[in-house]
């Protein structure tokens, strides 16, 4: 390979440098053409609204106004098929509990994520009854009416897994608690 001769002379290195002067060393590599950078709007806007669907429905659930009960109220629901004598067992503590869900200091969007894994859980371990405790909190919003215990209420209706909801005996929470039968898969 042929050596390399270096032809600069020092008047050269001095007229370089003299052009040099005020230049500053690029603190960035990126090329600056003049035009603001943008991203596509669609696919951010897209995004955006992926998030927010995703922040307000988990398994049907939405997280979205509901119509607001008393932190003292009695809950109770049934759904189609479900036995008179059956809601009546439930009711008094009869049916045994096999798991239990406290939800005392979550969000709403935490309780409906909670409550919904717990629900599926509870269903695919072939659990008959489980208790879900939702408290009897004032929310300052809310007013008088317990605004985790409003959702629950909503929600355990809306879950494919359940079949039956009532308020608990005061030994396991009273008002501020339910037990929740639920389906069972032959």
């Amino acid at each position: 390979m042929p050596e390399r001769r270096n032809n600069h002379t020092d008047e050269d290195e001095l007229d370089f440098a003299a052009e040099m002067k005020g230049v500053t060393r690029h603190t960035h590599d990126r090329a600056e053409t003049g035009k603001k950078r943008s991203q596509d709007s669609s696919l951010l806007f897209r995004r955006h609204a992926a998030i927010k669907e995703q922040d307000r429905v988990i398994d049907g659930l939405s997280n979205e106004a509901v119509e607001l009960v008393e932190s003292d109220e009695e809950l109770i629901f049934a759904g189609p098929g479900v036995q008179i004598g059956r809601l009546r067992k439930l009711k008094q503590g009869h049916i045994g509990w096999d798991a239990g869900l406290d939800l005392h200091g979550f969000s709403v969007n935490e309780a409906r994520d909670e409550l919904s894994t717990f629900i599926r859980d509870a269903v695919r371990s072939r659990s008959r009854c489980v208790l879900v405790v939702h408290g009897k909190a004032f929310s300052a919003e809310a007013g008088n009416e317990a605004l985790i215990k409003s959702y629950v209420n909503d929600w355990l209706r809306q879950l494919e897994g359940v079949t039956a909801f009532c308020s608990a005996l005061p030994r396991d929470g009273g008002t501020g608690a339910l037990y929740v039968l639920l389906k069972q898969n032959r």
